[in-house]
């Protein structure tokens, strides 16, 4: 028999997602699967599951949370032997993963996108030790959204993590910089470094406008030290996709990224701090199944 790993983050989703968790193993268990379902107390807990669906050769490996709880999960999943197929149903903040393949972000609806069975292969990244399957961001801002409350981001959704940023915009802390990539270097103070798998950052649907999620490639976008006006007029055109010509950022599509600064700086990950610089950043092609519309 198929057997599948439910692995349910309690508090994501306005606590939905425990409720939920009963109709996919429904679901599941109709396909023919022998269903467990794991809720995690603690940091890395999902990490820890999903590492044993791969020890223990599951089929499915489902993800009951928002981006941090898939970020542990891939972290669990990645460069192992024997790879789980990956569901995700989104429960979090922002959900850029699920944005990003388009699946619904109505639990309802993303729960009977499982039934169809039809799964896509996707890359995932690297940074230094461990994995990432959407941003790494660099800079006073990223580290902004760490100070982020759980209430805010229930209550405010997308736009607590704005309204940091935006505190963070007003006291300008630009860093020295040097970008090592396929092409070449880039040196000099940036504002901001995004280093994306996808057109999804902080629900921002065109921060990447030509991200795929399976073309072996990571976009870095560097804002440099501008004017708060330019930098308004970058933010201005995010919206549009069309800040990637301007001349106050840098595009990069590259398969490997070296980022090093003589500033100390801590990394975003996927929403929540990862390590300080150094990195070195580097895309594992089509490395997971995941289950799409």
């Amino acid at each position: 028999m198929k057997k599948a790993m439910i692995i349910v983050n309690p508090s994501s989703g306005k606590e939905l997602a425990q409720n939920q968790s009963l109709e996919v193993e429904e679901l599941l268990q109709r396909k023919g699967y022998e269903v467990h379902i794991r809720n995690t107390e603690k940091e890395w807990d999902a990490a820890l599951f999903a590492r044993t669906t791969c020890e223990q050769q599951y089929d499915a490996v489902i993800s009951m949370g928002g981006d941090g709880t898939l970020n542990e999960i891939v972290n669990g999943l990645a460069e192992q032997e024997h790879r789980p197929k990956l569901g995700i149903i989104p429960m979090g903040t922002v959900n850029d993963f699920a944005r990003a393949l388009q699946i619904p972000l109505d639990g309802k609806e993303a729960i009977q996108l499982l039934a169809s069975g039809n799964v896509r292969d996707v890359d995932i990244g690297k940074i230094n030790e461990s994995y990432f399957m959407n941003i790494a961001a660099v800079g006073k801002i990223a580290e902004a959204t760490f100070s982020v409350s759980p209430k805010a981001k229930t209550y405010l959704g997308p736009l607590a993590y704005l309204m940091e940023g935006i505190k963070t915009l007003a006291s300008n802390n630009p860093f020295e910089t040097r970008i090592l990539h396929d092409q070449g270097e880039w040196q000099g103070d940036a504002i901001l470094i995004l280093s994306t798998l996808t057109n999804s950052v902080g629900g921002f649907e065109k921060i990447a406008p030509d991200a795929e999620i399976d073309d072996g490639q990571l976009k870095c976008i560097i804002i440099k030290d501008v004017s708060f006006i330019h930098l308004a007029k970058i933010s201005a055109a995010v919206l549009r996709g069309e800040h990637i010509e301007d001349s106050g950022v840098e595009y990069i599509s590259t398969r490997t990224l070296e980022i090093t600064s003589n500033s100390k700086l801590t990394t975003n990950v996927d929403g929540d701090e990862g390590d300080p610089l150094p990195l070195y950043l580097r895309v594992l092609p089509r490395h997971l199944k995941v289950f799409t519309p």
